[in-house]
């Protein structure tokens, strides 16, 4: 069993307007927080393609109290850092200083969370900023690739839409959209603040009290649109490139879903971050056709999705399909024997004390982890929850995922 990482506990609280937070203490001169709150493109309607992301750019155009050029000035005047970003089910607006300014860090947040005015003005050159964002993402494939899988997968729900939004969509957003959407969305009871710094927890919670705990937002919370079953399908499609991209995929776990440790960790056997992955070993090192090749995750709120990623030639793209096939089968019919399981396990857990280090990485997944479940895990229940994955456990979860007959298959390959 790997040993608990040792850091400081973290504290939880609950404002009088719902707004939950989470702070842990550690002995550094600089201090991280973010607001995280629980609206992404998932909760896009119809005609709102994109309209999450674009109200996250529009955050820093001004407020009733500030022009765009001092809210930026606010924070990388004294060496900060402050931006924002959005995912499929949640979007993040976070600041990193010198714990001199805790404060003057926290005051911004609140008077854009609360004070954006999105001028009208802006809206125009945003929406060529974010046009000129899309453009540069289809000149990517193996960026593209991944989002054309999600619509492959989810088809027209809004978890199959591009987070960027479209050429089509993007156009025609108008300032009234963008209010109702903050209306709609943007609640202190559907979001977490989170911090990791060189204050005290009582420091931290009066800090929350004089910036936060004013925000108010009337009106009942929306509901999500559930998740569809996921079809499997195969696609190819013909794209201007010289080499192939290639993904292999389907249904995984839920974010709550009891076995999602098993599935992590024969994720990270078969194709994480480390070199010695199943995959890398096989597909890169031996037989050496895929410079790139991994295998991911994206656990929701009620799906979830897992995915082999290859880019390779033309020439080896079936080969390549091959023997990604091949290690997901190894891996439903053979079980790992103890000294091999115990080195995933290792493995896994030396990776997550890793990623702990990182008190800007530390303070997103402590403010995610509260969103999502309403809890967080010590690192020595984490540590447990893997300890309790078994051999038997593991084999049961690669046959229900990695079953053959409900994989979805996309390759981008050169146009003839």
């Amino acid at each position: 069993m790997t040993p608990p990482l040792e850091r400081p506990p973290f504290e939880v609280g609950t404002l009088p307007n719902g707004l939950r937070w989470i702070h842990q203490q550690v002995a550094s001169p600089t201090g991280h927080v973010g607001l995280i709150l629980q609206t992404g493109s998932r909760d896009e309607g119809p005609d709102e393609e994109g309209l999450a992301h674009f109200i996250e750019h529009l955050l820093f155009k001004g407020t009733t109290r500030r022009k765009a050029y001092h809210i930026l000035s606010r924070i990388e005047d004294v060496g900060g850092e402050l931006n924002a970003y959005t995912g499929k089910e949640d979007t993040t607006l976070y600041a990193s200083f010198l714990v001199g300014h805790y404060g003057r860090s926290m005051e911004l947040i609140f008077d854009i969370i609360q004070n954006a005015r999105f001028p009208e003005k802006e809206i125009p050159k945003e929406k060529e900023v974010i046009l000129d964002e899309i453009d540069s993402y289809r000149d990517s494939p193996s960026e593209l690739i991944f989002d054309e899988f999600d619509a492959l997968l989810f088809g027209d729900h809004p978890l199959g839409r591009n987070i960027l939004g479209t050429e089509e969509s993007v156009p025609k957003f108008t300032r009234e959209q963008v209010l109702r959407f903050v209306q709609r969305n943007y609640r202190p009871e559907n979001a977490v603040l989170s911090s990791v710094g060189g204050i005290s927890a009582k420091a931290f919670e009066r800090l929350a009290m004089k910036y936060a705990a004013h925000w108010t937002v009337s009106g009942p919370s929306p509901e999500r649109l559930a998740a569809p079953k996921i079809q499997p399908k195969t696609e190819i499609r013909e794209l201007d490139i010289h080499q192939c991209h290639l993904i292999l995929g389907g249904t995984g776990f839920d974010a709550h879903h009891e076995d999602l440790p098993a599935l992590v960790l024969v994720n990270n056997l078969l194709g994480g971050p480390a070199m010695n992955s199943r995959l890398n070993l096989n597909i890169r090192e031996r037989h050496g056709i895929a410079y790139q090749i991994e295998s991911f995750l994206n656990p929701y709120s009620d799906t979830g999705i897992w995915g082999v990623y290859a880019g390779t030639d033309e020439d080896a793209i079936d080969r390549c399909q091959r023997l990604i096939l091949r290690e997901l089968k190894l891996l439903r019919e053979n079980r790992l024997g103890v000294g091999q399981f115990s080195k995933a396990k290792t493995q896994l857990l030396g990776q997550m004390a890793l990623a702990q280090e990182s008190n800007g990485n530390l303070m997103t997944a402590l403010g995610k982890s509260l969103l999502t479940f309403n809890r967080v895990d010590r690192f020595d229940e984490m540590v447990a929850k893997i300890d309790a994955v078994t051999p038997s456990q593991l084999l049961e979860v690669a046959n229900r995922v990695y079953d053959p007959q409900q994989i979805t298959e996309l390759r981008f390959v050169p146009r003839n």
